[in-house]
Order: C-alpha cells, then sequence, then structure tokens
C-alpha cells in the first residue's frame, strides 16, 4: 500500500465488503485528498483483511460515556466507528443552548462524524426541575443549523399520544423541514403506538422483546439494536436483522468507557451478530448502510466519490479493526488512536448547596410504602410495596431485604429540598453511592444504607460540582465530571480507571448489579416504566402521574 497520511492520498488493495449490493470480492481502492476517486475489481475474495465502511452508531449519548465529544473520539476510533447519530439532550437539560453549543464546538475537529440531533424533551417531564426549557420556535431554530441532522428522540409518547399541541408543535418542526424524527415508546404497542408513528416517527431503540419490535417493524418503524452498559437487547432482538434487514440500525446509547475498554463498541455488537449465525453483511447493513440512508449521511459506503471513512477488519467474524481512515487519512491502527486532538474545557451549572442528614428522614406512617424495584441490565424498573423497617419514628433503609433510601435532590436551586424514597436490586449493605448523572435534568440522586452515609455522598457531588461518588468502609471514591457535572476533562483511560475504582468499592458495600452508578443514574429518568423518582418525588410512567409514597 502506498499512503500519504497527510494528504490522505493511498491505494489499497485486498478483499472489499461492497455492503450495500451484499457481496465481497478482492479490489484495490484509490484515495486522492480523502476521497474514493477509482475502485477496480480483481476478482474473487482471498484469505486476509477486509475493508469495511466505518460502522455508525445509530443512536448514542456521548454525554452517557462521561467523556467529551473529543475524548471519546479517541475511544471509539480504534473500534473503527467513525460516525455517531448523537442526541444531546443530557448537556441540553442542563445548560441549554450553551451546552448545545459546547458540544458542537468540542466534536468540530474531530476525525470521528458526530452528527446532533435536536433535543425534543427539554425538559423530559414536567415534573422535574431543569436548566432549560426548549419550545418549537427552539427546535425550529436548530433544525436550521447544518449539523442537527434530526429531531432527537421524543420521549413523551403519552403527550404524542395524547395529541399534546406543544408536543405536535415540536414535531411540525422536523417534518416541515424533511428531517427525521427519532422515538422512544418503551412496551408501547396496539392503538397508542400507531398514533405515535402516524405521527412521523420512524425509529425506536426501546424495544426490550422480538414481539414488540417485530409490532413497531410492521408499522414501518426501524428498529435500533441496542447494547449499552445499562440496557442490553441485543440477543433478544437480534434474530430482526435476519427477518427484516433494511429496517435494522446498532446503537449503544448509554455506554460508559470501562465497557467500550472491555468489549468494543458496534462492532462487539457485530460479533455477537455473526455469533448468532446471522449474515455478517446483513449485520454490516444495519451499521453503515441503513443509517446512512435514513438519516442522509454524506457518503462513507465505499464508493466513488465517497469520503474514505473505512476500516479494515481482520475478517467478518471477529470484526477487529486493524486501521481505520477518516477522509483518507489514518487515524487509528493496532488498538491505538493516532489522532491527538485537544484537551477540553469545562463548562457547567450547578448552584446545589450541602445538606444535613436530617433532611432525609421520612417521618413513618402505618401502612407500606412504594419501592422501586431496580432491573440489572435494564432501564425498566417494577413497582412494589413494602412495610419498611421503623426506627425512633422514621421509615429506614433495610438492607437486609435490599431495601434502601433513595433521594434526588435539584441541583438548580441553593434552598431545594430532596426527594425521598425506597429502591430495592442494589444489594448494597452499607455506605452509599451517589451521581449528578441522573437522565434527563441531572440532578443529583443517591442512595444507600443510611442517611448519614447518603448525606455525605451527596455533598462530596456538591463539593465537585458533579461527580460520580461511592462512599462506606471508611474510604470514599470519587470521579470528578466538571463539565455541566456530566463529563470528565480527563483522558479516558483515566476515566475507566476511576469508574472501576468506584464499581469495586461499590461491590465491597455489597452492591450486586454490573454498573451501579449508571443504574442509578436512570432510577431518575420519569419516562420508562414503571416506578422512577425525580427531585419532585416519585412519579409512576404508567399512568404518567406523581403518586405518593405510601399506599
Amino acid at each position: 500500500m502506498n499512503h500519504d497520511n497527510s494528504k490522505g492520498c493511498f491505494s489499497w488493495t485486498g478483499n472489499i465488503a461492497d455492503v450495500s449490493h451484499a457481496r465481497l470480492y478482492r479490489g484495490t481502492i484509490h484515495v486522492s485528498d480523502g476521497l474514493i476517486v477509482q475502485i477496480e475489481h480483481l476478482g474473487e475474495p482471498q484469505p486476509g483483511p477486509v475493508m469495511v465502511p466505518g460502522l455508525i452508531d445509530a443512536h448514542l449519548h456521548v454525554e452517557s460515556t462521561l467523556l467529551t465529544p473529543s475524548s471519546l473520539a479517541k475511544a471509539l476510533l480504534p473500534c473503527g466507528t467513525l460516525a455517531t447519530l448523537s442526541d444531546p439532550h443530557e448537556i441540553a437539560n442542563v445548560m441549554g443552548m450553551e451546552g448545545l453549543a459546547y458540544m458542537l464546538d468540542d466534536s468540530e475537529a474531530c476525525p470521528l462524524a458526530y452528527h446532533f440531533g435536536a433535543p425534543s424533551c427539554v425538559p423530559a417531564t414536567a415534573f422535574e426541575s431543569s436548566g432549560a426549557c426548549f419550545g418549537p420556535a427552539d427546535i425550529g431554530a436548530l433544525l436550521d443549523k447544518p449539523r442537527i441532522r434530526y429531531l432527537s428522540e421524543m420521549m413523551n409518547f403519552p403527550g404524542v399520544v395524547a395529541a399534546d399541541p406543544r408536543v405536535l408543535a415540536i414535531i411540525e418542526q422536523a417534518r416541515r423541514r424533511g428531517k427525521p424524527i427519532d422515538g422512544h415508546s418503551p412496551g408501547l404497542g396496539g392503538e397508542a403506538l400507531r398514533k405515535y408513528v402516524a405521527e412521523g416517527i420512524s425509529t425506536d431503540h426501546e424495544c426490550t422483546s422480538i414481539e414488540e419490535a417485530r409490532e413497531k417493524a410492521a408499522l414501518g418503524m426501524h428498529i435500533l439494536i441496542r447494547e449499552g452498559s445499562s440496557a442490553r437487547n441485543a440477543s433478544t432482538l437480534l434474530p430482526l436483522l435476519r427477518e427484516c434487514p433494511l429496517q435494522c440500525m446498532l446503537c449503544s446509547d448509554d455506554l460508559h468507557p470501562g465497557d467500550i475498554e472491555a468489549r468494543g463498541h458496534i462492532d462487539h455488537i457485530l460479533r455477537k451478530a455473526v455469533a448468532a449465525g446471522l449474515d455478517p453483511m446483513d449485520a454490516l447493513r444495519a451499521a453503515t448502510v441503513n443509517p446512512v440512508r435514513h438519516y442522509g449521511l454524506p457518503g462513507g459506503l465505499l464508493r466513488i466519490g465517497d469520503p474514505a471513512d473505512m476500516v479494515e477488519m481482520d475478517g467478518l467474524s471477529t470484526f477487529e479493526a486493524l486501521r481505520v481512515w477518516s477522509a483518507g487519512r489514518l487515524v487509528a491502527e493496532g488498538g491505538r488512536c493516532l489522532w491527538e486532538g485537544a484537551p477540553p474545557r469545562s463548562v457547567n451549572r450547578f448552584d446545589a448547596r450541602p445538606i444535613e442528614a436530617a433532611a432525609l428522614r421520612i417521618p413513618a406512617r402505618p401502612g407500606r410504602a412504594r419501592v422501586i424495584e431496580a432491573i440489572d441490565g435494564q432501564l425498566l424498573t417494577g413497582s412494589a410495596f413494602e412495610a419498611p423497617l421503623i426506627s425512633r419514628g422514621c421509615a429506614i433503609a433495610d438492607p437486609e431485604r435490599d431495601i434502601l433510601q433513595i433521594a434526588v435532590l435539584s441541583r438548580y436551586a441553593a434552598d431545594a429540598v430532596p426527594a425521598l424514597g425506597f429502591v430495592r436490586g442494589f444489594g448494597l449493605r452499607e455506605g452509599a453511592i451517589a451521581s449528578s448523572v441522573a437522565h434527563d435534568s441531572h440532578n443529583i440522586v443517591a442512595l444507600g444504607a443510611d442517611a448519614e452515609s447518603i448525606a455525605r455522598a451527596i455533598n462530596m457531588v456538591i463539593a465537585e460540582r458533579g461527580a460520580l461518588v461511592t462512599v462506606g468502609a471508611g474510604r470514599e471514591t470519587v470521579l470528578p465530571l466538571p463539565v455541566a457535572g456530566l463529563m470528565s476533562c480527563l483522558d479516558w483511560r483515566k476515566v475507566v480507571r476511576l469508574q472501576r475504582e468506584l464499581d469495586q468499592h461499590a461491590g465491597e458495600l455489597g452492591a450486586k448489579v454490573h454498573s451501579p452508578h449508571m443504574l442509578l443514574s436512570f432510577m431518575a429518568l420519569p419516562v420508562i416504566p414503571a416506578l422512577k423518582i425525580s427531585d419532585r418525588g416519585l412519579f409512576d410512567v404508567n399512568t404518567f402521574r406523581p403518586v405518593g409514597l405510601w399506599e
């Protein structure tokens, strides 16, 4: 191979995956000034590496990786990922337009293409405190920006089904401009689903059963097969690739960097698909051609005239990326990112003040209390009633029964009072964990075995103006998140190390879930059933209304 990395000019000979036409052949790709200018067909494929188009994550929240866009690119490029469809509603809920400007600016020079959406739900609901509010006019202004390619997930599915005028006005902004509309409709079916789809919503990444995915696909929706850190649905949904390969895409949604280091990214889902007996070309189509066509992305499919966004894989079963090119420039090789980038800057909003343990007291009442039932590997929760443990006139955590106290405190007010409740499924026997990542408004969420530990964890988050914290067994572990209380300024591998220390510490305290802080962050998300808690109290997502703690 002749290669001039400074000018993006070279020729490469080997096996070429023409994913658009589902064929594999031997050929030579000629690249000049970053574009594919010629492809020579040389015959049947031979043993050896395969060139494939750059992989695309069809739905990703950058902020949930705890990394800035530029830092995340350094982790993803060696996996063969060259583009994402990224919904920036996390930082938008915290900092509004200033937050979106930060994401666009930080990602501007990345060799990984971040295609952002206009966040449709800022705030996600009216039942929590957030740092911004986007109306139809704001969404229209965002959709007019060249790098804002679609309307991000419409999480307020009850509002769509009920024909809420404000929600429909936001959707109309995208329809008027002919831009795709992403969906979010966990468990929705029947007539309600048909109403949702009729508004032009064309994707869903929340399917947790093959039956749900089939019903949505039958209505024309594109199904995004998700394999993240908390939600892992790929094994269940991969058969859909065989049934309707033109309607599937692959995504991670919310992914921690430790999982990127351990297993990869979209390449990991490709390996799972082939191991399950699926056609590699169908799997590759879901990671390349389908998102390019659905979202109207520029090129990147190994065609003449396309940017040379391509990945040399060791084969179509292991999908190990040997070398990665972005616009003809070599950006990763042998698992190592060659792009340096610039150090990220910090922006933030954090107004909360420290609290006392007394603020976490729950006066006892007769009867049973509602308990959120967390499920490891799922964003869905259950809902139950349990008689709480009573001590000195207060309902308290009962670690022996795996019933912990949970609290959410607004980060947007200095005089906020925490909302309190109970949760089961984490397994802590002592101590507490806390986070300023609390979807989607990102208030402070904490849970623990006693009020003193919870208050300490919350106050450590406040002192850092955003952090993940584990407290207990005589020590404290912290990962500072100075960028909007959501993202770190550290190198991504340093973030992995600190996150691992947090999880190990939580494990020593009894935590029995894969990623305790990420699972905790979803306990405050009042758009995924069944029972959640915001800074204003418990919320029944199935009825879409606040509910009290007591039966």
